[in-house]
């Protein structure tokens, strides 16, 4: 069983997001019976749409639960070396010299707008195990971008 990485924050996120799942399956439940009191379930578009709802609900605890089960939460606070790992907080040069600033996290907690990029994406699969001084090459839809790996954080 492939342990799943992420942060203590990102761990808390997806234990809250399966308690607000499991707090929905009771109301699914009651939607399917009041749905069932209506009569003739093959025309019945309250029912289809409730039994849909609640398959989907399962998907996704299932889903939550696996990766709650295999979390390996890392604090990036207890991690040092000269090396981009997992949790490090890397600052790169870009081709126009401008500073980008991202935190190298789990996919769940991944949001490229506030600068924390999967480890598992084009980006954070070329920063792991880099240092500083590190030139690196990214392949994008837009094409091939090249960074310079500036500095190496554990925040």
């Amino acid at each position: 069983m492939e342990k799943v990485p992420m942060l203590a924050e990102g761990y808390e996120k997806l234990t809250a997001d399966l308690k607000v799942l499991r707090a929905e399956r009771p109301k699914i439940v009651d939607a399917i019976e009041e749905a069932r009191a209506h009569g003739d379930l093959s025309e019945n578009a309250e029912y289809h749409a409730a039994k849909e709802r609640q398959g989907q609900v399962e998907a996704q605890i299932a889903d939550l639960e696996d990766k709650v089960s295999r979390a390996q939460i890392i604090d990036p606070t207890t991690l040092s070396g000269n090396r981009i790992v997992f949790g490090a907080t890397v600052t790169v040069l870009d081709d126009d010299d401008k500073p980008n600033r991202y935190q190298i996290v789990g996919q769940a907690e991944s949001d490229a707008k506030k600068g924390r990029i999967s480890y598992d994406s084009p980006l954070g699969r070329a920063l792991i195990g880099k240092s500083v001084g590190d030139e690196i090459e990214v392949t994008v839809p837009s094409g091939d971008r090249f960074y310079l790996v500036e500095k190496i954080e554990f925040i």
